[in-house]
Order: C-alpha cells, then structure tokens, then sequence
C-alpha cells in the first residue's frame, strides 16, 4: 500500500484527485487573458446598447486590474476561480439581458464571446504545471497510486490542456463538469472518480486551490484534503482543509 506523506501526516493512499485550474496549472497564464478578452467583449456589446456592467467590472467574474485596466489577478472566491461554464455563462448572459437584450439571444451572445475567447487561449496553449508537480506525479506513478483529475472545467477542455503540457499520460479518470449531476462543493466528482479508479473515497487524498475542493472532499470522506496556496491570497480561503502546501515540493509518497 503506497503512503502519502506531508506535513507529519502518513497516510495509506490508493489514489489522489486533482484540481485542475490553479492546482495542475497556473491558473492566470491560462485564465487571465481569457477573462481580459470576454470582458474587452462585453463591454463593447454593453456599449453598444447605451449600456454598461451593472456593477464594477472587477465585479462580473471576479478578477482584480491593475492601473491601466489589464486583468492582473482574482479573486479566490469568486466566479472565475470557481464556477462552472454554466454559471459563468449565466452571469455574463445576465448583463445583457439587464440592458435590455432577450434573454435567448445573450445566451447566443455570451456563448459565442466565449468561444472567441477561448480560440484566441488556444492559440497559446499557455498551460504550464504548478511548481513541483511533474516530479511528484512521477513519484506516483512509480508508487503505483491511481491519479484522477476533478475540474469545474468542461472534459474536453481538460483533456486538451493536460496534452499541452504533457502530462495526460499520469491520469487514468478525467472528471469534467459535464460529467456529473451535481458540481462542486457537491461529493459527486470525488465519488464518480473514485468508483471508477476501483477505491474508496477513505483511500484518497483530494488536492485542489479552493475551499469548494476541500468541502467535495470532506463530503465524500475523503482520507485528507489538501489545499495548494497560490500566491493570490491567504490560508483564510482554505477553511476547510487538512492542511496546506505552497508546492508540491512538500509531497511524498512511498510504497
């Protein structure tokens, strides 16, 4: 049985879940154009209306600007950092329907903005792994503990950034949003995961950059929840979990 080890805890584990945005890769590399670009966007539909946000533009997804208006960081708590494309769309589609656009059409507005955003990230693939991490993996492998990625993302998109940085190859379940009936904080993710790896939650060490991560992995009874401090903020984010790292450094694991 492999052990998992960090911060004087050693604990049998069978397996570990992953977060993706902020916990597998940098989360503003990839993200932070992405939401410069949609809300550039919104605004420009909104003016065109004779409109604008309803509230501050920091506001809309959660994103923090610096002087001259460029996106620059986020909220840890807020939208962008953890909501799905379902609510993320909603909210955006909301500002247009509150201008005064048919709710139908600023689905049809929202989706495309989006889309648009989306192509002009994959022109970049700026994917790039969290400090540590491809050397902790490998220690995995070697360990043979099953590894399982558990996003608020769409699969599909997953899949696609795990390829840009080379790293599909260590998870053998990925868990989008779409997959699932229920989103985090909601046990679902962690137990489809675990089901299909062939554990139980109790043998698994859940790791993410969100309190939404650690109560998933609280209430599914998981055997640690581990949550990674990105440089955006404080521990006071992470209520919930065990214990907290700022890389993967500070991981092990042994047979």
């Amino acid at each position: 049985m492999p052990f998992f080890q960090v911060k004087g805890h050693s604990i049998p584990c069978k397996a570990i879940l992953f977060d993706k945005d902020g916990t597998l890769l940098h989360f503003m590399a990839l993200w932070g154009g992405w939401a410069e670009y949609v809300l550039k966007y919104m605004e420009e539909r909104l003016g065109l209306m004779g409109a604008g946000f309803t509230l501050p533009t920091e506001k809309v997804l959660g994103t923090k600007h610096d002087v001259s208006g460029r996106v620059s960081g986020y909220d840890v708590r807020g939208p962008l950092a953890m909501g799905t494309v379902e609510e993320t769309t909603g909210l955006l589609a909301w500002q247009l329907y509150a201008a005064g656009m048919p709710w139908n059409e600023a689905i049809v507005q929202v989706n495309q903005i989006t889309k648009n955003a989306m192509y002009e990230v994959r022109q970049r693939k700026p994917a790039f792994p969290m400090p540590g991490l491809e050397d902790f993996l490998r220690k995995c492998s070697l360990a043979s503990v099953k590894m399982a990625v558990v996003t608020s993302d769409q699969t599909s998109g997953a899949l696609e950034q795990l390829e840009w940085m080379g790293l599909r190859s260590y998870f053998t379940v990925i868990i989008g949003r779409d997959q699932v009936g229920n989103g985090k904080p909601h046990p679902e993710m962690t137990e489809t995961a675990c089901g299909l790896l062939g554990v139980k939650p109790e043998e698994t060490v859940v790791i993410g950059d969100s309190n939404g991560d650690m109560q998933m992995a609280k209430q599914a009874g998981a055997a640690l929840a581990v949550g990674l401090l990105t440089d955006e903020g404080d521990t006071s984010h992470l209520t919930d979990a065990d214990v907290v790292i700022s890389d993967y450094n500070e991981l092990d694991v042994h047979r």
